[in-house]
């Protein structure tokens, strides 16, 4: 790594004009030339590597001059001078050994996950980008993490490329800080290239053919005729051929939504109990005062806020649906966080709304239009979906009249939102239109019980069907 040379030093000899005078009448300090001198002792000279220049005060403090100067033994200098150039490599943590090229390195991407799929680049080749630019995307299992630039520059080339598992610090491209990096050739390389002929050429003329001898032509036996394709018969289906069909590989995120799914349907004894909920009142509240809402507060007032409350009030008259099983135990929780399904193109996420108990209606559509914000730009942290008390899936956004909706580990049920239809109903002996939805609650019947997960469901329809019952508590 680097040499120590020790040498004696005679007070007005010529071997002390390797520092320019007497070391005896001025101390020198730490120079930046290709030799550093520092002293050991009284009578010797320590001559160290300029590649730990910078760390000669690891060696001796240089005092003052005039002043006396504090020495280290040899032994203690040899033993400090690795720990010092270690802690230098390990500061530079995008850099190359160029100073104009920085590494653009895959992030931390959370606790739980370890490596990563990098998706696409956002960036070319010979592309201007700033700092903290975007250039690439990794996707994991859970969401999906931007690779930015470390420095402004040009990217010069991407050292992986798209398919790739890449873990944190992965090397992705490299950026230069100037045009440099990415110029044209120049002539001489040019000249060069072209006076010298390139492997691929030597190859072309190492592998020419040689000229065939001609010989007398010999007479081929005549290959017999194919036979016929069998016939099939009418009751055989037609297949379709294969290159009508198109292999696509699974997103990360998709394997990670089937394996969760599946693993719900074969831990919990899923049960669904189904209720039909009359929008009139709700409806109507929110056509009354969304003007006025939407001037106090910055947002739209929508359904979800009532239904969420709804699901507030439910779990705090039926705790056992916000508890979970563990082991031989049952975890009762005195919080409530409420996970949002939201489909993405990419996948379904779970965004949690938390302490949703504390949050009154504007808290609750404010949070819940961020969240699904930055779920659809795929911007959406890990920190955001993780947790979760209960789920509300409302699949009547896209026109879904009836589902049976699945638990999402390690929670205990699920409620699921439908589509809003006018059906006749009776209302005072007479049959009248009204909006109607039909409400499921998917539970766990190793712990809740069909009395508590009805008992939940009826709340949650008293409480959309008269909202006035969360101001009076009843």
């Amino acid at each position: 790594m680097f040499g120590v040379f020790r040498r004696k030093v005679v007070c007005g000899s010529s071997s002390a004009s390797i520092v320019g005078k007497s070391w005896r009448a001025s101390r020198p300090v730490a120079s930046t030339t290709t030799t550093t001198t520092c002293f050991a002792s009284e009578g010797e000279v320590l001559l160290l590597h300029p590649g730990i220049s910078g760390n000669v005060r690891s060696i001796c403090h240089l005092t003052q001059p005039g002043a006396m100067v504090n020495l280290k033994p040899l032994r203690e200098v040899m033993i400090s001078l690795q720990p010092c150039v270690g802690v230098q490599m390990q500061t530079r943590m995008f850099s190359s050994d160029s100073g104009d090229l920085v590494d653009a390195v895959v992030p931390f991407m959370g606790e739980s996950i370890s490596d990563g799929t990098l998706a696409t680049f956002l960036k070319k080749p010979g592309d201007r980008v700033e700092i903290d630019e975007p250039i690439a995307q990794v996707e994991t299992d859970k969401v999906t993490i931007d690779v930015a630039s470390p420095e402004a520059g040009i990217i010069q080339e991407f050292v992986a490329k798209e398919g790739d598992t890449v873990e944190p610090g992965t090397k992705v491209a490299i950026i230069s800080k100037s045009a440099e990096g990415v110029a044209a050739p120049s002539k001489s390389a040019s000249t060069e290239a072209v006076s010298q002929p390139s492997p691929t050429a030597l190859e072309k003329v190492a592998e020419k053919p040689k000229p065939k001898v001609e010989t007398t032509p010999s007479t081929e036996k005549p290959k017999p005729a194919s036979p016929p394709p069998p016939k099939t018969s009418a009751s055989e289906p037609q297949l379709p051929p294969k290159d009508r069909e198109r292999r696509v590989p699974m997103t990360r995120l998709r394997k990670r939504v089937a394996t969760r799914l599946k693993d719900s349907q074969n831990t919990f004894a899923l049960l669904t109990t189904f209720n039909e909920v009359d929008m009139t009142n709700l409806m109507k509240l929110r056509s009354e005062y969304k003007d006025a809402f939407l001037e106090k507060h910055g947002v739209k007032l929508g359904l979800m806020s009532g239904f969420v409350k709804a699901v507030v009030s439910g779990l705090q008259n039926q705790p056992i649906i916000n508890a979970v099983i563990d082991g031989d135990d049952i975890i009762y929780r005195d919080y409530i966080d409420i996970s949002i399904a939201v489909g993405t193109p990419k996948g379904l996420v779970v965004p949690v709304i938390r302490n949703a108990e504390k949050m009154n209606f504007a808290e609750i559509e404010k949070e819940i239009n961020t969240l699904a914000k930055k779920a659809n730009n795929g911007t959406i942290s890990i920190d955001e979906m993780a947790g979760g008390s209960f789920t509300i899936s409302n699949g009547g956004v896209y026109g879904s009249l009836l589902s049976t909706p699945i638990i999402n580990p390690p929670q205990s049920a699920i409620l699921g939102m439908h589509s809003i239809v006018n059906r006749p109903m009776v209302v005072g002996g007479d049959i009248v239109p009204r909006p109607m939805m039909y409400i499921a609650l998917t539970y766990d019947h190793r712990l809740i019980d069909g009395r508590e997960a009805v008992f939940f469901l009826r709340r949650i329809k008293d409480v959309v069907e008269d909202p006035r019952r969360l101001l009076l508590d009843i």
